[in-house]
Order: C-alpha cells, then structure tokens, then sequence
C-alpha cells in the first residue's frame, strides 16, 4: 500500500437510491476539512474534485426493477478507470460518494488493478444494510441495494461485467460489518455465495476487536490486500444522524473508531470509499465530520 499519497475523488451519485440528497456527500467531507487533515498525517494529497454523474431529472429511471441502471454503469465504468489509474500511481483512492452503488466502479477499479497481476482483492464493507439484492429480488428496484452482490458476480451485466476480474471479489473474501437490516430473500444469498456476515447482534455479544480481527483475516486470506466500504449508516443514527437509509442500533462512536484504527493497522488496505452523507437531513455537518475522523483513523491517525 503507498501509505503517503492519496488521491480524493468524489462521485456525486444520486441515481440509487429514493431520498434525494446523497450527491452533496463529497462537499460535505471537504467542508468538514477532509483534505487539509490528511495532509497534517503527513500524507501527500491530491484531489482531483467530481467525475460527471448524470441528474435524476436529466432522464427517465428506465426499468423499475434497476432504476437508472444505464446511468449508473456508465458512472461506475468512468469511476473503475480513475481507480485503476491512481492504483497505478502508486496512491490510494479514497472515493467520496454519492449513493452506496458507486461502490461497484470502485471495486471494478481495484479489481481489475491486482488481476493485472494475476492477485485477488478482499472486501470490508461496513453497513446496516447488506447491499444484496438483484433487480430479481429487490422490494424497490434501488440500484443502492444491489452494489455487494454485484461485486460478488450476482446481478445485472452492466454491473458485474465492468471489471476484467470475475467475480470482482470471492465472496469468501468479503466481510460485511454491522449488519442490522436484511430483505428476506439477501438472507438467501448470504447464505448460499459464503460471503462473511458480522451483523449487530455478533458485536454486542463478541464485541468490536474480536469481530474485526476476524473479518481482516477473511479479507486478507489469500489476497493482496483489501479495500474498505463504509456507509455511515453503520453508525448510530444518533452519531450519524444525516444518512440515506438510517437504522437504530449501530455501533458507537467508539466502536467505528476502533474497526478502522484496526484496519489501519494492518497494513493491508489498498482502497477506501465512504457513501451515503446526506447533509439535507444532517445537523451542522455531524456527519461528514465523523466520516472525515474515521478515514483519518482507516488512514493511520492514532490517540497516542
């Protein structure tokens, strides 16, 4: 991992989810002092600013079982190429959303990145919800609840076909932290692909640092590294309160803090993106102000 460069790049994606809102998330980090603080860790940082994401005005949703899906891809196919390039770089993305389906451009960035060189990736990804579902199988067609299976080779075409490696990541590979919110038939799919589920109930009884050495090990087993998802829902409503989709019970502030303090070190993240600030429904920037604390602490900021 090249620890001392990062490279910001924002994706305001709106096109993913019903509550409108999530493209003002990359602003919002910036304002919060996102680039002047990563700068005091010593870090070299270079923020390219936002890719073009086309406005849900601009077109009809098209099928309503993959609303925007078109549009969607387009974005995570631009979005896959800067993240591959900045790999190529030698500097770590840090991507800024913009609605949890950008997670697929990231991914395909990374991904096709290490299969370059014939490596696999490992996922953590930290959300109250699983991100699962398939136009089959989604209650609302939200291309935001579609990202995870996706990168694990379910779903549309246009999405699991944007990166050379296929599937972008095994799901024997991917960790997902902090669930509390799963449709019916993502249960299905949890089960049967062997993806890793860490949900609310396995924190509260083994706590934080048991469950994230273990979903590190999973990521990290047999790969090149891993990249990290974070959607601020993750966090209690009360700490996080200006997200897409929030839902009560998540961990605390402490918690998050530890999980990415322990992602940092190990040593091993290769990408970071953060989703889902909505600052309409936020309090005085809260939000984006404890997403730029924790990419401080995934980046290596420590108490002592």
């Amino acid at each position: 991992m090249a620890e001392k460069k990062i490279r910001i790049i924002g994706v305001p994606m709106d096109l993913g989810a019903s509550r409108r809102g999530v493209d003002m998330g990359p602003s919002a980090l910036r304002v919060a002092g996102l680039q002047s603080k990563l700068k005091q860790l010593g870090r070299h940082v270079e923020d390219i600013g936002n890719i073009s994401v086309r406005q849900p005005e601009e077109q009809p949703y098209g099928e309503k079982n993959a609303k925007y899906l078109e549009e969607i891809a387009d974005t995570c196919k631009g979005l896959a190429e800067i993240v591959q390039k900045s790999l190529a770089e030698s500097f770590t993305p840090v991507v800024l959303g913009g609605d949890h389906s950008i997670a697929v451009g990231t991914m395909a960035g990374v991904a096709s990145y290490f299969q370059k060189s014939s490596e696999r990736i490992g996922l953590i990804w930290l959300d109250a919800h699983g991100d699962m579902n398939t136009p089959e199988t989604s209650p609302s067609g939200n291309v935001h609840g579609m990202p995870l299976a996706s990168i694990m080779g379910y779903g549309p075409a246009e999405l699991t076909g944007l990166s050379s490696a296929k599937p972008m990541v095994e799901p024997r590979n991917v960790a997902i932290v902090g669930v509390r919110d799963l449709d019916a038939k993502e249960r299905r799919l949890a089960k049967e692909s062997g993806v890793h589920v860490f949900t609310m109930r396995d924190i509260d009884e083994r706590g934080m640092r048991e469950v994230m050495a273990e979903a590190l090990r999973f990521a990290g087993d047999d790969t090149a590294g891993f990249a990290v998802s974070l959607d601020m829902d993750f966090i209690e409503p009360s700490d996080a309160p200006g997200v897409g989709t929030p839902v009560r019970g998540g961990v605390t502030y402490r918690e998050a803090h530890l999980a990415f303090e322990m992602i940092a070190d190990s040593h091993a993240m290769v990408a970071f993106e953060l989703v889902e600030i909505n600052p309409v429904i936020d309090l005085h920037n809260t939000t984006a102000m404890l997403g730029v604390e924790l990419v401080l602490s995934a980046l290596g900021k420590k108490i002592l």
